[in-house]
C-alpha cells in the first residue's frame, strides 16, 4: 500500500497554474481563519463581560434605591421625634427593600454576598428598633431625642455603613469587568495579528518561491538562448522540477538540439557541394 502510495505521488505532478492558486488559496485560508477565530473569541468575550458589566450596573441601582429608600425613612423618623404634633406615623415600604436585598444576594458576585447578607441583618435590626417609635412616642418617661440619636442612629449607620460597603465592592467589580473586557478585547485580536504576521511570511516565502522556481529558471532560459542565437552556444540549462516550465525549458532544448543538427547538416551538404 505504502509503495502505490509512493509510486502515485512521485507520479504525481501539479500544474504551474495550481501551483500558483493553491499558494494564493493558503494563505486566503490563514487569514480568513483568523478572522473568523478573532469574531468568535470577541463576540463570546463581549457576551459574558457585557452580561456581567450590565449585572454590576443593576446592583449599583439597586443599592442607590435602598439607600435612599433607608435615608428617607431616617429622616421621616427624625420628623416625627421633634414633632410634638403628631398626625401619623412613617411607613416604610419593607417587602420593596427584602426584595432589592434578595435580589442583590442573588445576583452579586460570591465575595459580595455576605455584604448583602450584613445589610440585610443590619436592617434587621434597624427595623426592630424603629417599631419602638410609637411605644417611645406615648411614654412619659423616654427621651424621644435620646431614643434616637443613642438606640436608633447607631444601628442605622451601621446598616448605611454596609450599604456604603456593598456599593464600593459592586463598584470595583464593575471596574475590573470593564478591565477585563478591555483585556479580553485585546486578545480577540492577537489571532488576528498572528495570521496577519504569518500571512506576511507566506507572502514573502511564496515570492521567494516564484523568483526561485519560476522568475529565475525563465531569466537563464532567456540568457541561454541569447548565448545560442548570438554566439552559437549548445543550449544546457537544466533545473529540477516537473510542471509545465520544465516542459517548456524541454521543449526549447529539444527545438535548439534540432536546429543545430538542421544547421550541421546544411553546412555538411555545402561543404560537400563546394
Amino acid at each position: 500500500m505504502f509503495v502505490k502510495f509512493r509510486n502515485w505521488w512521485q507520479g504525481f505532478r501539479l500544474s504551474l497554474r495550481m501551483k500558483m492558486i493553491l499558494s494564493i488559496l493558503a494563505i486566503a485560508v490563514v487569514l480568513l481563519m483568523s478572522s473568523v477565530i478573532s469574531v468568535v473569541e470577541y463576540r463570546h468575550m463581549s457576551n459574558y463581560v457585557s452580561g456581567m458589566i450590565a449585572d454590576n450596573i443593576n446592583d449599583l441601582r439597586v443599592t442607590q434605591r435602598l439607600v435612599d429608600a433607608v435615608d428617607q425613612y431616617n429622616l421621616q423618623l427624625l420628623a416625627v421625634v421633634g414633632d410634638d404634633n403628631i398626625s401619623a406615623l412613617p411607613d416604610f415600604d419593607r417587602e420593596a427593600f427584602l426584595a432589592h436585598t434578595d435580589s442583590l444576594r442573588s445576583s452579586v458576585a460570591a465575595s459580595t454576598a455576605p455584604l448583602a447578607d450584613s445589610v440585610l441583618y443590619a436592617y434587621s435590626a434597624y427595623m426592630l428598633a424603629s417599631m419602638e417609635i410609637e411605644d417611645v412616642l406615648q411614654s412619659n418617661f423616654i427621651n424621644t431625642r435620646d431614643w434616637y440619636f443613642n438606640r436608633l442612629q447607631p444601628l442605622f449607620g451601621r446598616m448605611r455603613l454596609y450599604l456604603d460597603r456593598l456599593g464600593e465592592t459592586i463598584h470595583k467589580d464593575l471596574k475590573a469587568n470593564s478591565e477585563n473586557f478591555d483585556r479580553g478585547y485585546y486578545r480577540s485580536i492577537i489571532p488576528s495579528a498572528v495570521a496577519l504576521a504569518v500571512g506576511i511570511i507566506l507572502l514573502f516565502l511564496l515570492m521567494f518561491f516564484i523568483l526561485a522556481y519560476y522568475v529565475d529558471p525563465l531569466y537563464q532560459m532567456l540568457e541561454n538562448l541569447r548565448d545560442y542565437l548570438t554566439y552559437r552556444r549548445r543550449y544546457t540549462y537544466t533545473f529540477d522540477g516537473n510542471d509545465q516550465l520544465a516542459d517548456l525549458n524541454q521543449s526549447v532544448t529539444d527545438l535548439t538540439e534540432e536546429n543545430r543538427q538542421l544547421r550541421k547538416r546544411l553546412a555538411d551538404i555545402k561543404e560537400k557541394a563546394e
